[in-house]
């Protein structure tokens, strides 16, 4: 008999864009835990969820549930790669490459004000291997990019009020041409 599939394969998370978003989160890849509940960011040991709650980005408490919802705020969520894994020494350089592409191509269509990315690892592979948290130099079209720290569980570098603290910067950003 031959190994069993994981409940996730062949799944994975939609995307939750639309034009005019003022932020899309983007996250490296989905883990398997969130594609099996349905929504982002879903381990109840993830951070973002708290984070996003106490960052005043939004208007009121949110979880993994709201994801959807998010979009009537203005909010969307995507990932670099697409495919879920337990952790990001699954994923190849090909598929970040191929990733790139297929973000940069929905970013552009979508040209949200800002797209937050969720973990400077991600970033630093794709984009750019000397960046830091926080507002990037570079821009895709008139989209401005930032980076916030990883919020799972396994990045013990940052604490909660150091995500939170991020997503405040973040909201400066926003904010800043309304």
């Amino acid at each position: 008999m031959g190994r069993s599939r994981p409940k996730a394969f062949g799944k994975t998370l939609p995307d939750y864009l639309a034009p005019g978003l003022n932020i899309v989160f983007v996250g490296l890849n989905p883990g398997r835990y969130s594609v099996e509940a349905g929504h982002y960011f879903a381990r109840p040991q993830n951070r973002f969820w708290s984070a996003l709650s106490a960052s005043g980005l939004v208007t009121h408490s949110v979880s993994p549930e709201d994801d959807a919802s998010l979009l009537k705020q203005g909010i969307g969520f995507t990932d670099l790669v697409k495919r879920p894994t337990r952790g990001i020494d699954e994923l190849s350089r090909d598929e970040y490459k191929a990733g790139v592409e297929t973000l940069r191509r929905k970013l552009m269509r979508f040209q949200p004000k800002v797209a937050c990315f969720v973990g400077l690892t991600g970033y630093k592979i794709c984009f750019n291997p000397h960046a830091a948290i926080g507002l990037q130099t570079e821009q895709l079209g008139r989209t401005d990019l930032f980076v916030i720290p990883s919020t799972s569980p396994r990045n013990t570098r940052y604490s909660l009020s150091d995500i939170t603290r991020s997503l405040n910067e973040l909201q400066k950003v926003f904010n800043k041409d309304r």
